[in-house]
């Protein structure tokens, strides 16, 4: 090999002996099942609001408990204790999860937290879903925490904000939605911590945050949900999510009115199938805005001129690009705002910068 050329200077990043001595060799330990479960997790706790994000989640949780009693049904002793365990049982219980829908019930946890601005609609698929699949359900109104969050402001500033349909602002507008949205997380995770005990068990439950419920502008890729939630439909035998497949995507935050009901495409300024389009252009072509102008041009050739892929919804001159100021929410803010999860997909909004 060639000799390395050394370069010599008048400090040291070391110590004056050469380098550090290595650490000792840390051994390996695994953890055994038992002290895995020993946090005394009950299950887990989904906001269950009625869409297509959390019923996915709602779904996954209830495919796990079917697995969970397929292999009870084959008598794998080591997932029946594990059941157990979870659950809280002793351990001369002879409790086996056989039936899906049962054992579902005792591990999982929904809640619909409606408001004034909720719809019959939404209340209805949650409690549907719920009752399908068996989990513990329980259905709030939060209007009393809203109401008292608006007054604090209101007496401490002065100034009732209002809603975009009763004359406010934007900024009005969107802070009463984030008042919403962030009580309804901190609702969760309150009756994660205490439904247990209200069911007279030891232990917490791990909340489940659907994609959208963390940033709904993120779930670009609404056409997987969608295809899972069709797959879970036949093969789960549930026929309630054929309702969450034909509804409107929305985040209900704002008063619905004679003229108006929030939908989130609206507010997004393009479609979920437009947002999946750019996340795989972005992520998996490697595309700035110039080149995905570029290629969409060509793949809307059929339904759109380039004057029309330019002017509608994508590149607005008007507000200094709408489509860029899309990307910036699409690429940025999720890589500062979300908590690391799993990339199972090429296509995913984190770029990996970090």
């Amino acid at each position: 090999a060639e000799r390395y050329q050394r370069i010599e200077v008048s400090f040291a990043l070391s110590n004056e002996t050469f380098g550090r001595a290595p650490t000792s060799q840390i051994t390996t330990r695994i953890h055994a099942p038992e002290e895995e479960i020993a946090s005394r997790t009950q299950g887990y706790f989904v906001p269950l609001s009625g869409g297509i994000d959390s019923c996915a989640t709602a779904a996954i949780v209830y495919s796990m408990c079917r697995l969970v009693a397929e292999a009870a049904n084959r008598g794998d002793k080591d997932v029946i204790a594990d059941a157990r365990r979870i659950i809280g049982e002793p351990e001369e219980s002879d409790y086996t999860p056989t039936d899906a829908k049962e054992f579902c019930g005792r591990i999982f946890h929904t809640c619909y937290m409606g408001t004034q601005n909720s719809s019959a609609d939404t209340r209805r698929r949650a409690k549907e879903l719920a009752a399908s699949i068996g989990s513990y359900h329980v259905d709030l109104n939060m209007d009393t925490v809203v109401t008292a969050v608006h007054a604090l402001f209101a007496t401490i500033t002065g100034r009732q904000p209002r809603f975009r349909v009763h004359g406010g602002t934007n900024a009005e507008n969107l802070a009463l939605q984030n008042i919403q949205a962030r009580l309804r997380m901190v609702l969760a995770y309150l009756f994660a911590q205490l439904l247990p005990w209200v069911r007279g068990r030891v232990g917490g439950l791990l909340v489940l945050a659907a994609y959208g419920d963390i940033l709904r502008s993120m779930i670009a890729h609404l056409t997987d949900l969608k295809k899972f939630i069709a797959y879970a439909q036949t093969a789960f035998d549930l026929p309630v999510l054929e309702s969450f497949l034909t509804a409107v995507p929305t985040a209900e935050l704002e008063p619905i009115t004679e003229n108006y009901v929030q939908a989130d495409e609206a507010d997004m300024g393009m479609t979920y199938n437009e947002l999946s389009i750019f996340g795989r252009l972005r992520k998996v072509e490697k595309c700035g805005p110039y080149s995905m102008f570029t290629k969409l041009v060509n793949e809307w050739s059929a339904i759109l001129s380039p004057t029309q892929v330019r002017a509608v919804r994508l590149f607005s001159q008007q507000s200094h690009n709408h489509f860029v100021d899309c990307l910036e929410i699409y690429f940025e803010v999720s890589r500062v705002i979300l908590t690391r999860f799993i990339i199972q997909e090429s296509y995913s909004p984190d770029d990996n910068r970090e």
